[in-house]
């Protein structure tokens, strides 16, 4: 079943639950699988993923890799299991989201790309927008954490997976198992920092930078007192700006996964290597 443009897949999804389906397969990219979510948020019918899109995060986060037909040569092997999910609520509107929300720095890139730019380079269009990021001052904002910790920073990844972009780790001891969010924040106003977080990201050293704090949380607030106009990402999509916050929500998908996956984390809750 074809999707007819942006913000179709959820209300076909929604349809086939309704129709009487008992498994969805959705191939695409993560912005795909999101729309996808929309539609099947605290339903018991199983998601299956096939990776047709751009970074295919959550794809490569369960070890299906970019490979639609070995995905799907994977697809019987999988069994139900039960996730949660991340709602983002930013004024009277509310987004589930799969694998991660960025507010900031990231999210300033999705905004300014360039669609067309995206269907001819891939992911190269998302470089070549974070280059055009670094002439600028980046926003910092207010953060915080379960109503216990505030913070101030330019960029927050909040996240359910290990996986960034396909190709980096970033939130190491996230895990689409337990009920919680990885969340990393990053301090900076120039390009400088990133430049530097971005060779920790490539060695693995990125926590043990300084300007760079891990922490774990299940509500999270966002806001700008200067109302400077700070955009969020959710699975790599535009969503909006700030004040917003986000919210993790248990027991809100069945996700087909691969048995690999699951021993793993079942094995070693909240890894870091």
């Amino acid at each position: 079943m074809p999707t007819t443009g942006p913000a179709t897949a959820g209300d076909i999804a929604r349809r086939a639950i309704a129709e009487g389906a008992e498994v969805i397969l959705a191939a695409g990219g993560d912005g795909t699988i999101n729309e996808v979510i929309d539609g099947m948020t605290l339903s018991s019918v199983p998601l299956g993923i096939l990776p047709a899109g751009t970074a295919n995060v959550m794809s490569t986060e369960i070890g299906f890799g970019r490979d639609l037909k070995r995905a799907a040569r994977l697809i019987p092997q999988c069994v139900n299991q039960r996730i949660a999910l991340g709602r983002l609520d930013y004024g009277a509107t509310s987004r589930h989201f799969l694998s991660m929300a960025g507010v900031g720095f990231d999210a300033h890139i999705v905004y300014n790309l360039n669609a067309r730019l995206k269907l001819r380079l891939g992911k190269m269009a998302y470089w070549l927008s974070g280059f055009t990021q670094t002439v600028r001052r980046f926003p910092e904002f207010e953060i915080e954490i379960d109503g216990l910790h505030r913070s101030v920073c330019s960029f927050a990844l909040v996240s359910r997976v290990r996986n960034y972009g396909g190709d980096f780790e970033i939130a190491r001891s996230a895990s689409l198992l337990e009920d919680r969010f990885e969340v990393v924040l990053f301090r900076g106003r120039h390009a400088l920092p990133y430049l530097k977080y971005v060779f920790g990201m490539i060695t693995g050293g990125l926590k043990r930078m300084s300007g760079v704090t891990f922490l774990s949380a299940q509500n999270i607030r966002v806001f700008d007192p200067a109302d400077r106009r700070v955009h969020i990402q959710v699975d790599g999509e535009y969503a909006g700006r700030l004040p917003a916050s986000i919210a993790l929500v248990p027991n809100a998908l069945t996700v087909l996964l691969p048995p690999k996956y699951l021993r793993i984390r079942t094995a070693r809750p909240g890894l870091n290597s």
